[in-house]
């Protein structure tokens, strides 16, 4: 399972990660990527000491999307389980203040765990550049 600070929650997290990032296809998933988080907009001036504790813990964030074309309720939540279990697998490659979106494709239904991780894996390659190595 992934903590709590390492997931994306809400909507427009989601959509700036979406509509700013990179993107890579798979044929299970496609993968939104934004290296640089954007600005928490907080409503208006706060103090240093309030300020302090609302700041999100830096670290890579990591946010899910499986749509009903997926397949029904339980393929969408066992395709959402593997997902994150391969995600934290691969977290600590991604820089500390980067966004990921993983959109399930209607493939990833059927597909195994290890298919999973192949495609996550071939897709961070490419949105990270081909000089990442694996470790």
């Amino acid at each position: 399972m992934l903590p709590a600070q390492a997931r994306l929650r809400r909507r427009p997290e989601f959509t700036a990660v979406v509509r700013s990032g990179r993107r890579a296809g798979r044929p299970t998933m496609v993968l939104h990527y934004l290296s640089e988080r954007p600005e928490q907009s907080g409503g208006g001036p706060v103090s240093d000491a309030h300020a302090s504790s609302t700041v999100p813990p830096p670290g890579a964030r990591a946010g899910f999307v499986v749509g009903k074309a997926v397949g029904n309720s339980v393929v969408r939540h066992r395709v959402t389980r593997r997902l994150r279990a391969v995600v934290r697998e691969e977290l600590h490659r991604l820089p500390g203040s980067a966004d990921l979106v993983v959109r399930a494709r209607p493939e990833a239904g059927t597909a195994s765990s290890d298919v999973l991780r192949r495609d996550l894996t071939a897709g961070l390659d490419r949105l990270l550049g081909s000089g990442v190595t694996r470790s």
